[in-house]
């Protein structure tokens, strides 16, 4: 008995020691020059319920077919608000609370969106374009950062500016989008990927 209850103890260790590591999520993307693909390296160590979020948002398949509504070159690229308007209401009803932050918001970094209130993040990602290290003082936690080249996959999403509404895009989704702006890019799919599994052979 007293093996078996150290076997247990054991396996829920690892548990929560796998439940802790590292993650990448490879996102399919429609850009100005086709589809393309980059990975974002997510650290639950830098902002826990965010990434706890973020894995249940991708799993829930939550960014499928969703546009990327806020482009500037200079500043972030937005996304994460569904093509179903049913969809973002239930999740605009989770918020989540506030995570500290523990990374800055430099070139590369992707971090939730939130209002100016405490505990506000919802579904709504940006990838930071510049040092938006300013941020950091106003409470936007990154959570994970893309890998290698992925960054000039990103400066090929279709520059749309801060023209979608996104209130229209909370209540009329896609249909608004494709009607207004059909030329934005899209994600085609997000996936989340072990690390050994997306990892080169050399570097396992």
């Amino acid at each position: 008995m007293v093996q078996a209850a150290r076997i247990l103890l054991f396996l829920a260790a690892v548990a929560v020691a796998r439940a802790a590591e590292d993650f990448r999520a490879e996102f399919v993307v429609e850009t100005t020059e086709g589809q393309q693909s980059f990975t974002v390296r997510v650290h639950p160590d830098w902002a826990p319920l965010g990434v706890d979020r973020f894995k249940e948002l991708v799993e829930a398949k939550f960014y499928d077919d969703t546009r990327f509504y806020r482009v500037l070159p200079k500043f972030v690229v937005q996304f994460g608000l569904s093509g179903d308007p049913e969809t973002n209401a239930l999740w605009r009803s989770k918020p989540i609370k506030d995570d500290p932050v523990t990374a800055t918001n430099k070139p590369g970094t992707i971090t939730f969106a939130k209002t100016s209130a405490p505990n506000s993040r919802t579904t709504q990602l940006f990838i930071n374009t510049q040092n938006n290290a300013r941020l950091d003082g106003m409470g936007f936690a990154p959570f994970g950062e893309i890998e290698g080249s992925g960054m000039d996959v990103v400066a090929k999403l279709y520059n749309c500016g801060e023209k979608p509404n996104q209130g229209e895009i909370q209540s009329r989704g896609n249909a608004y989008l494709d009607e207004k702006f059909p030329e934005l890019s899209k994600i085609v799919s997000v996936k989340l990927l072990p690390i050994e599994e997306s990892l080169p052979k050399d570097e396992m």
